[in-house]
């Protein structure tokens, strides 16, 4: 049964990437994307163009952002044993943009959004670097203090907190920047899939893979977690190790993430939902790979929508985010199924 799912998941996302590449504000007949896709040179020049240097590293990153997202938001969830936590909800997002904001709005010109593009790889480096330790930050402290209490209901409440206070002290940060750079870091909170260069799109999937894989290979440590800490440690888990390690895994994807794409909210919390559902299973390892999957479907049609087929307008990705993903949560509260997996 299991197979006939992926399959039919699998199926779904060719045809999300294909309508992705193929829409836009210049329309591109499916058969000449394929056509384009697979033989570059037998294509129109200004078609070519257009997918190789703009649609296709942009449904790429809809990918990668998709499996990213969906599995730092399973991790945080079994970590705090918490259906309602996610990046976005429990302040490590707002952790990520206050490393982004300390590189964009420190510096005044030296770091605009522009510099960091012509710095390449190195501007790369330093404004995911900054994001994820920003991520970091706010994990860390956030499973400091949850230590001491027992209702998830107020680590929850906690997180919400700290990622207030963090969105109020970019706030007060942004008051008192100058206009210009005040300008480049809101056009990056709107969220964007499109802003992602070839050099750029190449280390956010180093990063992305890197983070994939730590997570993967926790699988055993996660299923010991979401039992409680005292089932792990009878199992003879190091729950502080263990802790350590998803933390650094989680912040590596939601730093890296929110560096490049800007704050995207609801995939994080909605996708773990959505995969413990279709497959019925709270097994890590399986988990995972239905969260890679589920996320990136969802990603490519949030940007399908985005992009207002057929009209020359594309709305920020995390307006079409929120709309999806806002019912998944209110069913996570409201439905029977609210606490699977927990």
């Amino acid at each position: 049964m299991n197979k006939i799912k992926v399959l039919v998941l699998l199926s779904i996302l060719v045809v999300a990437f294909l309508l992705d590449v193929a829409l836009g504000s210049v329309h591109i007949p499916l058969k000449d994307v394929i056509k384009v896709l697979f033989t570059p040179d037998a294509g129109n020049d200004t078609w070519v163009y257009i997918i190789e240097k703009i649609r296709l590293p942009k449904a790429l990153t809809a990918i990668i952002v998709g499996c990213g997202l969906s599995v730092s938001g399973l991790q945080m969830q079994t970590l705090f044993r918490n259906p309602l936590a996610g990046p976005s909800v429990l302040g490590i997002t707002a952790g990520a943009s206050l490393g982004v904001a300390l590189v964009m709005l420190s510096a005044g010109s030296i770091t605009s959004l522009y510099t960091i593009k012509e710095l390449g790889i190195s501007g790369s480096w330093l404004i995911i670097v900054a994001s994820s330790l920003g991520a970091a930050l706010i994990m860390i402290l956030i499973v400091s203090i949850s230590s001491s209490l027992k209702d998830n209901v107020i680590v929850l409440i906690v997180g919400v907190m700290i990622g207030n206070i963090t969105l109020s002290v970019i706030s007060i940060w942004q008051y008192f920047s100058s206009p210009e750079l005040i300008k480049d870091y809101l056009l990056w909170t709107f969220g964007s899939l499109g802003g992602v260069t070839g050099g750029q799109l190449l280390i956010l999937a180093i990063v992305v893979f890197a983070g994939l894989l730590i997570s993967f290979l926790s699988s055993k440590l996660l299923d010991a977690l979401l039992l409680g800490d005292n089932y792990a440690r009878s199992m003879g888990l190091t729950v502080k190790r263990a802790r350590i390690l998803i933390i650094g895994s989680t912040s590596i994807l939601a730093g890296g993430i929110t560096a490049f794409c800007g704050p995207i909210g609801f995939i994080g919390i909605a996708v773990p939902h959505l995969a413990r559902a279709l497959f019925n299973t709270s097994n890590h390892r399986i988990l995972i790979p239905a969260c890679c999957l589920i996320g990136t479907v969802l990603m490519l049609i949030c940007d399908i929508v985005a992009q207002l087929p057929g009209s020359q307008t594309v709305l920020p990705i995390n307006v079409i985010t929120a709309l999806v993903g806002s019912p998944v949560v209110i069913w996570i509260i409201a439905g029977p199924t609210k606490l699977r997996g927990f």
